[in-house]
């Protein structure tokens, strides 16, 4: 216990630190319509993720209370990631002609539809409310994206702000899912498992309202029809490596990501058990799941602040081939050091980071390959593979240590997969202006810092 504790403190003083630092050194943008753009963004999207990271603590603790049993709960899990993986695809993709906001809109509706399923203790019930939230899933993490980038562009806002927002939504979704944790526990503990999805409900009636009156319409080719709109998300993918190989790191990256919140706490319970034999110790103490998850969050939040100071220095094509190099490495913790549990809580906790990097990160980089015309379809087609490969883990009973080889295996790919997308953009004017009017770095820094190969000084993203 003291160790996750000490843990979290430790995080906790070292995301102040590196949020004040970035705050000093970044030169605020003087632009009201920007920064009330950047407002009305936020608000809306952390509340989305409010609405979802409401729920996440107590689907299982709810099931059990109902009385459904465990291959049951697995099958009803099982057919959220696929409903996000074949209807999801497809009602998300529809956002680039019937328009982003609306889907947003839609994202709501289908979300709540989901937390109203949760008052009924029937498993038919519960299965249309696990498919409304899978579609809701696909929702989130395209069309608000894909709404940001178009609306930032429309109103022609300094190329390299649009990075800044990325990193604040992912530094304020850590922030929220906290909160949100706090929130569930406490409305759980007065009203019971089912109240934490009516103060989803609620948060998704806050945004929708919000969402209704501050923000415009975009859409990606409203004119051409449906079917075109994926044959033109399928050409941009064969056409053009750079979206090939995001898409690629972004399914194996997101894939582990997935497969990793699902065994965190197997590996972790088995680490700090075998510890307690070794020390003859009888008792086998629960992880403190609440310390582990803020710590997490914490760790998250350090990642998206570094990636503002990361991109002073190269742009995210470069470092991001380090970044999923060392994710990789943390998953191989459970496969070679199984019983080690400060190096695997220290690890898990560096991936925590490198998923703060990853986030601003690829949405940055997504604004600069995938099309307008067909923006969220493409990043829809990707998250097929990931929701398959989580799938698959859930049919199938693999043991521990062959889930986390499949996961390095995955993030060795996605490595050798980003260096080829930095190999394809040396040479190529595909960075956005430099981010010294955004982010002013004191000038020793500068002079140690290491230049990005490809223009030979440091670059925003």
């Amino acid at each position: 216990m003291d160790m996750f504790v000490s843990a979290l403190v430790f995080l906790i003083v070292a995301c102040i630190i590196i949020h004040f630092y970035t705050r000093q050194v970044q030169q605020q943008v003087k632009d009201t319509n920007y920064r009330g753009f950047q407002q009305t963004y936020l608000i809306v999207y952390l509340l989305a993720a409010a609405g979802d990271w409401l729920q996440g603590p107590h689907v299982y603790a709810l099931y059990e209370s109902y009385g459904i049993q465990k291959h049951e709960i697995e099958i009803l899990f099982i057919a959220g990631f696929g409903s996000s993986m074949i209807f999801g695809t497809i009602i998300a993709s529809l956002a680039d002609k019937y328009g982003r906001r609306n889907t947003c809109l839609l994202y709501g509706i289908l979300y709540g539809l989901s937390c109203v399923t949760k008052h009924f203790p029937n498993f038919q019930v519960l299965f249309v409310g696990r498919l409304l939230a899978g579609m809701a899933t696909s929702i989130l993490f395209s069309a608000f994206e894909s709404w940001l980038v178009n609306e930032h562009r429309r109103r022609n806002f300094e190329p390299e702000t649009l990075g800044i927002i990325f990193a604040n939504a992912y530094f304020g979704n850590s922030v929220v899912a906290i909160l949100s944790g706090i929130v569930a526990q406490v409305v759980a503990n007065t009203f019971g498992y089912v109240a934490p999805f009516d103060s989803a409900i609620l948060t998704f009636l806050a945004m929708c309202l919000l969402l209704i009156t501050s923000w415009s319409e975009n859409y990606g080719d409203a004119n051409a029809p449906i079917s075109q709109s994926f044959i033109s998300a399928w050409d941009a993918i064969r056409s053009d490596k750079k979206i090939f190989l995001l898409g690629i790191v972004q399914a194996l990256f997101e894939g582990s990501m997935y497969i990793f919140v699902l065994e965190w706490t197997p590996a972790l319970t088995q680490a700090l058990n075998k510890t307690n034999i070794d020390k003859m110790d009888n008792k086998n103490p629960p992880i403190p799941h609440g310390y582990v998850f803020a710590s997490y969050m914490v760790a998250m939040m350090v990642g998206s602040n570094s990636f503002k100071v990361l991109c002073s220095y190269a742009t995210p094509e470069s470092f991001m081939r380090v970044i999923v190099l060392i994710a990789g490495v943390c998953l191989s913790v459970p496969v070679f050091m199984p019983n080690e549990q400060v190096i695997m809580f220290s690890a898990f906790l560096v991936f925590e980071f490198c998923i703060g990097v990853f986030w601003p990160a690829m949405a940055t980089m997504r604004s600069k390959y995938v099309p307008e015309e067909a923006r969220a379809t493409v990043m829809n087609y990707f998250r097929i593979p990931l929701n398959l490969m989580v799938v698959v883990i859930l049919l199938k009973d693999f043991p521990l240590k062959i889930i986390f080889i499949g996961c390095v295996a995955f993030l060795g790919i996605a490595a050798v997969c980003m260096s080829l997308l930095h190999k394809l953009t040396l040479g190529h004017d595909t960075q956005l202006p430099p981010i010294s009017n955004v982010l002013t770095i004191p000038q020793h820094t500068v002079k140690s810092a290491p230049m990005d190969e490809s223009n030979g000084h440091s670059t925003d993203v």
